[in-house]
Order: structure tokens, then C-alpha cells, then sequence
């Protein structure tokens, strides 16, 4: 069984016990979150579709945020002397699945 969920935007395909990086939530480790835009769900061979969204919930544990290696952004003029180096860490939560609720 799983499903597809959107969280922060970002479609997800979850399923019990899965690890997954989303887009940095709000809330402490070890607190739990619940999803309610699942948007497919599946159960054997059975598949719901949703128009656009089924009624359930995605409950997760948040496990831990952290950063993304640094990305640098380079911005250049020619000929003008203009440089500029800027650089961005994304943040991110680690969840984890506890349970899919149809």
C-alpha cells in the first residue's frame, strides 16, 4: 500500500517506514505531522483517485532538519568590473511514516 501526497507543495509517493528529505517544516524532532492532501492512494489493486484530493491522512515523525551543501551563485558584468558571489543552504526535514489513514 501507498500513496502520493503533497507536502509543501511537492508531490510525494509515501509508504510505512519510508525515510523522506521534504521541504523544511516547521516543529520539533520527535513530534508528529499529519498530511491531509493525498491525491492517490493505492490497496492491492484497488487505486483511488483523487479529484483533486481523497479523503485521509498521511500521519510522519519528525526525525531531524539539517542544511544542503552550499550552492554558490556567481553574477558577472563584462567588461563593467561587476562581480558578485552570493551563496544559498536549503533547508530540509527528515520525516518518517508512521501510518497512512483512508
Amino acid at each position: 500500500m501507498y500513496a502520493v501526497v503533497e507536502i509543501a507543495g511537492t508531490q510525494f509517493q509515501v509508504q510505512e517506514n519510508a525515510i523522506l528529505r521534504v521541504p523544511h517544516l516547521i516543529g520539533n524532532i520527535g513530534d508528529t505531522v499529519s498530511f491531509d492532501k493525498l491525491l492517490l492512494s493505492t490497496n492491492g489493486d484497488q487505486i483511488n483517485v483523487g479529484k483533486p484530493y481523497i479523503t485521509g491522512s498521511v500521519d510522519a515523525k519528525i526525525i531531524a532538519h539539517g542544511k544542503d551543501p552550499k550552492v554558490l551563485v556567481f553574477h558577472k558584468k563584462r567588461r563593467k568590473g561587476y562581480r558578485k558571489l552570493n551563496g544559498h543552504k536549503q533547508q530540509y526535514t527528515k520525516i518518517e511514516i508512521t501510518g497512512i489513514n483512508l
